[in-house]
């Protein structure tokens, strides 16, 4: 075999595999953080689903990526299993446009594409305007490398060993498995149906032999999401689940039809051979669609008993809880793919942020109502928990700041690189709210043993302390709290905190020249003045990061 065809089909598959990332980073670039809301409104229903799953996929012209994007969402809670269904549905629908537009001969105007995108992401300064540049030099880039590798395989009709090779393809277990086994090492059904039309074009192999081949790319490129599953959740490994169950039940249907019509005077192959005699890739992308919407159309009413499948053969765990600090939301998904930055993924931090920031906030929240009750109870024994917990919120802290590191590199869209920063600041001030309740429980120890008592009006406003503290950290983890008036609300607070710093300042200065209270007690409540009037300044600081973001944290 001569060099240059190994040369030829490395080339043109490497540009093949970048046109499809093109496409998917463009997509993502442009509606990656609106993806949430679009899937939300659009799943409920199976046939919508189906639909929305087949668009994408056509768009980035990879149901791999579709699929890995599917399971981030339902990995991250942000996706039922079975809305997740209707999608993996359509999305084997949506890879075979792929195949119908090679048969077309599109291709003839992929420099056109090319060109045209490029332009648009060179010359024009618009963000939108230049992802979708992105997306259309992603599809001319396609194209150029499935023509360098139809013409670089032409050569390979005239070669007897492959042609002999090939012709074992006909025994339905050899190409079912040559197939999948191909599919899964490219991680491309696409670019793998796009070679066995090369192949179909250049004489080497016939629709017969082709389909077996054709049934077992499509098992084969489940192998991509099965990869993005590994370390998530159940229910996101069932998607994945779902979506092999749905291939190798269309290859079994296929399979059998194509093996058994014959003997009943009648054959699909030569049926779909007869829409198409002249041109053998169209034949192979006719099977191919065909495949795919039969096999949707015939497992859609049973897209409730596919769910139950994938429960029953990935069964929920019985166990105790999870136990140590550990992140609840930010759990490890389709993160490290092959591409960088997958369809979708904007949504899926985004939410996933949201979630264990509300956590940590919760937490902070808790240690404030810990600090005060220890002081006013004068109960250094609540100081253990309250450690272990502000360890716990030292330790959110350190690995959210670590995750938001590494996503904001790669992140494109101005929108959600702006929410991202907000997020890193958020966490930040969260984390030294943990620090002031800190503080301020660990007066209780100073209190007991040196036997220091507050007066009774140190105490009511103390009390009061403690309310405005749990009432703006109440207010911002309020989930409907649109930003402005999230700030408003704040920031009325916070005011409201400098006043009483201000006049309980004051009247400690009356309580001191009066006698009322000690020197020890004085200098105390001066601490706690500090700390007190220091959660309010925090609190409005991350009131004010989550409008700089430009939208409210994402709903739950």
């Amino acid at each position: 075999m001569n060099y240059t065809i190994v040369l030829g089909l490395l080339g043109g598959l490497a540009l093949f595999l970048y046109g499809m990332q093109m496409m998917s980073a463009g997509l993502e670039a442009a509606a990656g953080d609106r993806m949430k809301s679009i899937l939300e409104r659009l799943t409920a229903n199976r046939f919508l689903g189906v639909l929305v799953g087949a668009v994408i996929t056509a768009v980035i012209q990879s149901s791999s990526a579709t699929t890995v994007m599917v399971v981030g969402f339902v990995n991250s809670g942000m996706m039922t299993l079975r809305q997740a269904v209707w999608i993996i549905m359509g999305a084997n629908i949506g890879t075979t446009i792929t195949g119908q537009l090679i048969a077309l001969d599109v291709g003839v105007l992929a420099p056109l594409f090319a060109f045209v995108g490029v332009a648009m992401v060179v010359f024009v300064k618009k963000p939108q305007v230049r992802h979708y540049g992105s997306i259309l030099a992603g599809l001319g880039v396609l194209f150029i490398g499935m023509d360098m590798m139809s013409t670089a395989m032409e050569p390979l009709r005239d070669w007897p060993a492959f042609v002999e090779l090939v012709s074992t393809f006909s025994n339905p277990l050899v190409g079912i498995l040559v197939g999948a086994g191909f599919t899964a090492l490219i991680q491309s059904s696409s670019a793998s149906v796009g070679i066995l039309q090369a192949l179909a074009l250049s004489g080497v192999i016939g629709l017969d032999s082709a389909v077996f081949v054709l049934f077992g790319q499509n098992i084969g490129t489940c192998i991509t999401a099965v990869l993005a599953s590994i370390g998530t959740s159940r229910n996101a490994k069932r998607a994945t689940i779902i979506h092999l169950l749905f291939n190798i039940i269309g290859t079994v249907v296929f399979t059998t039809l194509c093996l058994v019509t014959p003997l009943l005077g009648l054959s699909l192959v030569g049926g779909v051979q007869s829409l198409t005699p002249e041109n053998p890739a169209a034949q192979i992308a006719n099977m191919h669609t065909l495949f795919n919407i039969v096999t949707t159309f015939l497992l859609l009413p049973l897209g409730g008993k596919l769910v139950q499948l994938a429960m029953r053969i990935l069964p929920d765990r019985k166990e105790s809880g999870e136990e140590g600090m550990h992140l609840a939301y930010l759990i490890p998904g389709p993160i490290h793919t092959k591409q960088e930055h997958p369809i979708g993924f904007s949504a899926m931090y985004l939410n996933q942020l949201r979630q264990e920031l509300e956590r940590m906030l919760g937490m902070a929240r808790q240690n404030t109502e810990v600090g005060f009750q220890a002081v006013l109870e004068r109960n250094p024994k609540l100081l253990e928990g309250a450690e272990a917990t502000e360890e716990y919120i030292d330790y959110l802290n350190k690995e959210i700041s670590q995750f938001i590191s590494k996503v904001i590199v790669h992140e494109t869209n101005e929108r959600d690189s702006a929410a991202v920063s907000a997020y890193f600041k958020i966490t930040g001030n969260i984390e030294r709210v943990g620090d002031h309740a800190m503080n301020i429980c660990e007066y209780s120890g100073m209190l007991k043993e040196k036997h220091i008592h507050f007066s009774d009006a140190a105490r009511r406003e103390l009390q009061e302390m403690e309310s405005v503290c749990l009432a703006v950290l109440d207010e911002l983890a309020r989930e409907t709290a649109e930003p402005m008036e999230l700030l408003k609300n704040v920031a009325a607070l916070e005011q409201r905190i400098d006043d009483m710093t201000g006049a309980y300042r004051q009247n400690q200065l009356d309580r001191m020249r009066s006698g009322a209270c000690s020197d020890e007690a004085c200098i105390i409540f001066s601490e706690l003045l500090t700390d007190f009037e220091r959660i309010g300044d925090h609190a409005l600081n991350i009131a004010e990061a989550r409008v700089s973001a430009g939208a409210a944290l994402p709903p739950a």
